[in-house]
């Protein structure tokens, strides 16, 4: 799952992308707001994490930008600003959340994880397609019950298509999902990710469907 980081301190974008990407998403990390916008405009992401104090554009501007242009997309804003008129102001700007620093990484996983499956429209926690279930918070996959063993990425893939049962997604895609913008994608990464998840959650779990991709029957 790809999410732009705009952040623009240091210490703080490093450790939050780590971090992130330890918990298996793909971080694509900006320092400004112009550069936010630019990366809004050309690449499809899961969500924002927005700073407000930010140079070139504050982070404010970006979301009133962004949500005049009919984007809805899942805004998180991350701010020292702990005033309730500075909190009222982005919430009524259309940020779904608001998250003073420092914080604790855990409790952004999980303020994330709260948004997807409200974007979703999942209620549940657990994520289940046919005899696989998948707890994002926990990181943990049973097949019919029982722990299977998956990397960050196989895990990552395995939501990918778990959060899009019965849609074919390709191969353009699902890169999209699991790498940001630093990390080295290698030409065969999905189909050997792929052959991983089958070995694990059975030969016929991932359909390929020739010449457009794979897909996850229901």
């Amino acid at each position: 799952m790809r999410i732009l980081l705009v952040e623009d301190d240091l210490m703080v974008g490093e450790a939050v992308r780590k971090g992130l990407r330890q918990d298996g998403f793909a971080i694509d990390w900006v320092q400004d707001g112009k550069a936010a916008e630019l990366a809004l405009a050309q690449e499809e992401y899961a969500m924002v994490l927005l700073d407000l104090g930010l140079p070139q554009k504050n982070g404010l501007a970006v979301l009133q930008t962004l949500r005049a242009g009919g984007n809805g997309i899942p805004v998180l804003i991350t701010t020292a600003r702990d005033a309730v008129a500075d909190r009222v102001a982005g919430l009524d700007a259309g940020a779904d959340d608001y998250l003073i620093k420092p914080y604790d990484l855990e409790e952004l996983s999980a303020r994330m994880r709260a948004l997807l499956r409200r974007q979703s429209g999942r209620a549940d926690s657990l994520i289940q397609v046919r005899d696989v279930t998948l707890n994002p918070a926990t990181h943990e996959v049973f097949l019919q019950g029982r722990p299977v063993n998956l990397s960050a990425r196989e895990f990552a893939l395995l939501r990918a298509f778990l959060d899009r049962p019965g849609v074919v997604l390709s191969r353009a895609q699902l890169e999209e999902k699991l790498y940001g913008w630093e990390d080295s994608i290698d030409s065969n990464a999905v189909e050997v990710h792929i052959h991983a998840l089958r070995k694990k959650l059975g030969s016929d779990f991932i359909k390929n469907v020739r010449g457009i991709g794979y897909l996850v029957p229901k």
